[in-house]
């Protein structure tokens, strides 16, 4: 009667002390960044990668781009394989923190000659036995508690990080989309310039054939004209590379007509408001992912100090063994065994020492990366309001310059035909007005870029918040 008694203290008690746990509470580090973006104007609002990308993307043609982007992109496909075998590998490890259970079947017969048998005559045996056994690693100390919370914070990292590809996916999308949107509008304006130099051309040619005019004009304009030609077959390379770089992201071929309109669309995207930096901790998902890892070498840490404390384990197993297979589990065949088993280190030339050293190393890198992390996302938002700012400015400063460019251009065209000019101020008129159409252009791209930058920046690539995959699912 005692054996049964012990035992079952043994695992009672064993129950009661295996929530002891060599795990410390985890605390956030301090944001390594100001209050404030320097940029930042006006009252604060709540950081906008809470609304959905469809709610900040107002274009038809870039939701369409965007959204078989996310449904056929290879880039997302590994980073959500990733998740699911860091999904997988998470359940495995908390499988082992639960009692296991296995069946054993046996059945042997066995011959003994006579000279080898105690009777002196040949004997035959047989045994049949049938038993489950169970086996449990009671997890004193929390080794393997802290183990499944470090693959579970790994799992939440591959999470973020899919989101983070989603994010940077969603952005490249809309840059290609707006690269094609300027490519279009420059290659519009390098058609005109060439359709009015080939008349200038024909004129300053006119010209020197009656004998009213010099040669040097009609060279200098077939200069004018072949620096036109030279502009626009560059931006039908540009054109053509970046339509197959958007084919790449969205996943299938692109045509012309997937990005119809003009720079000047002001229905590209909804307004946006940085809100905190200390927002960027719950929308940014790299900053998620960095923080989740972090989590985890603080778990590791925990692990590797609990493998200095003795390891406790408890193995039973009960059946029934017989000669006769259908008296297996008769009366008198009944049999049980239990072993509790402690497994204390003693020495293991340095090994846990080791791991443990290891361990904080980890701890360090990842504390680092979570920081850099955080700088990285307060750089790239306050790049984003500071381009979006002054961008704005340039625009306004370029477009007074256009103006002045195409008065002058006008001017020296009519001081040229009244034969008051040279053709040289009429050649540094138009390049100098081409110049700066192309550059109001560049920049009005630029401006709306700064729009999605920003958007990115803030964490951007959820459906409808931090709750939901790109698809608009819960999660």
């Amino acid at each position: 009667m005692r054996r049964p008694a012990f035992a079952g203290c043994t695992i009672v008690c064993a129950i009661l002390l295996a929530g002891c746990s060599m795990t410390t509470a985890y605390v956030r580090p301090a944001l390594p960044t100001p209050d404030r973006y320097p940029d930042a104007t006006g009252a604060v609002a709540a950081a906008s990668a809470a609304i959905g990308w469809r709610r900040v993307f107002t274009a038809p043609p870039l939701r369409t781009l965007i959204e078989d982007a996310l449904a056929n992109n290879r880039d997302l496909r590994i980073a959500a394989g990733r998740v699911e075998a860091a999904q997988a590998n998470a359940r495995a490890q908390t499988a082992q923190r639960f009692p296991s259970l296995s069946a054993l079947g046996l059945g042997a017969r066995s011959g003994l000659p006579a000279g080898l048998s105690l009777t002196g005559r040949p004997t035959t045996s047989s045994l049949y036995l049938g038993a489950l056994s169970a086996s449990w690693e009671t997890d004193f100390w929390g080794r393997l508690r802290s183990l499944s919370q470090s693959a579970r914070e790994s799992y939440l990292a591959s999470e973020d990080a899919r989101r983070a590809v989603a994010s940077g996916l969603i952005r490249e999308v809309a840059a290609g989309y707006l690269r094609e949107l300027e490519y279009r509008e420059r290659l519009e304006l390098a058609r005109r310039t060439i359709a009015n130099r080939e008349e200038s051309l024909r004129i300053v040619r006119r010209r020197y054939e009656v004998g009213s005019g010099s040669k040097l004009p009609v060279t200098q304009a077939q200069t004018l004209l072949g620096q036109a030609q030279t502009e626009r077959q560059a931006l039908e390379l540009a054109r053509a590379q970046n339509t197959e770089s958007l084919a790449l992201l969205v996943g299938r071929p692109v045509k012309r007509e997937d990005a119809p309109g003009g720079l000047a669309l002001a229905d590209f995207a909804a307004p946006l408001s940085a809100g905190l930096p200390s927002e960027l901790l719950v929308n940014r998902p790299d900053v998620r992912a960095a923080e989740h890892r972090l989590r985890a070498a603080h778990a590791d840490i925990a692990a590797a100090r609990a493998a200095y404390f003795p390891d406790i384990s408890l193995m039973a197993s009960g059946g029934g063994a017989s000669a006769q297979l259908d008296k297996l589990f008769g009366t008198g065949t009944g049999l049980w065994s239990f072993t509790p088993t402690v497994t204390v280190p003693i020495f293991n030339g340095g090994r846990l020492d080791g791991a443990l050293a290891g361990a904080r190393a980890e701890r360090d890198i990842a504390l680092a990366a979570y920081e850099q992390a955080i700088q990285s996302a307060f750089r790239d938002v306050a790049d984003a309001l500071a381009a979006r700012r002054w961008l704005a400015e340039q625009i306004q400063s370029t477009e007074q310059t256009l103006e002045a460019l195409t008065e002058r251009a006008r001017l020296a065209d009519l001081s040229y035909a009244n034969g008051r000019a040279a053709y040289l101020e009429v050649l540094e008129a138009q390049r100098d007005l081409f110049s700066a159409q192309e550059g109001l252009v560049q920049l009005r791209r630029a401006q709306l870029e700064s729009e999605v930058d920003l958007y990115a920046a803030l964490g951007g690539g959820l459906a409808d918040g931090p709750g939901t995959n790109e698809a608009g699912s819960a999660t």
